[in-house]
């Protein structure tokens, strides 16, 4: 039997809430001090033939001050139709994606590793945004935390600094 418990070594954090993109919106910031690695987890309705930009960024705290992009590319997958498998497929290394336009739900995942941050000038939080598209493409993100620094039953908030 497994030892591994996902509550108590993945931290589940809502980035997007589900919601229409049609003028864009950024998620909640998080900080990575306390995990290992990061991965982003967007899911997409897309109900209009409009792409939807997907940017990560980097800030100094979890209320994104000095906000800006990040600046070494991370790994990303996608699936760009869910309906057709569950298969992620290896995209290239990049700070940001932008879906196709065919009308089809999808996923896209990132990975952040925090090495990958501007350290040295105390960014260590992150944060994402979608950019302008249509009030039918729907968005949804989830932040999912690896490696926590001090194991315990309940992993350290990444809602604070």
């Amino acid at each position: 039997m497994s030892k591994f418990t996902l509550p108590e070594q993945i931290k589940i954090v809502e980035a997007l809430a589900p919601a229409a993109d049609a003028a864009g919106r950024a998620s909640v910031g998080i900080s990575l001090k306390n995990y290992a690695k990061a991965w982003l987890l967007v899911t997409l309705t897309q109900g209009n033939a409009a792409t939807v930009l997907l940017s990560l960024l980097q800030a100094t705290n979890v209320a994104k001050a000095n906000g800006k992009a990040i600046t070494n590319a991370v790994r990303i997958w996608a699936n760009l139709d869910t309906s057709l498998g569950d298969s992620l497929v290896r995209q290239a290394d990049a700070i940001n994606f932008t879906t196709d336009a065919a009308v089809k739900n999808k996923q896209v995942l990132f990975e952040v590793d925090p090495a990958y941050l501007d350290i040295n000038n105390g960014f260590d939080c992150v944060y994402m945004s979608t950019g302008a598209s249509n009030a039918a493409n729907i968005t949804q993100a989830l932040w999912l935390l690896s490696g926590p620094r001090f194991a315990s039953a309940t992993p350290p908030s990444a809602l604070t600094d």
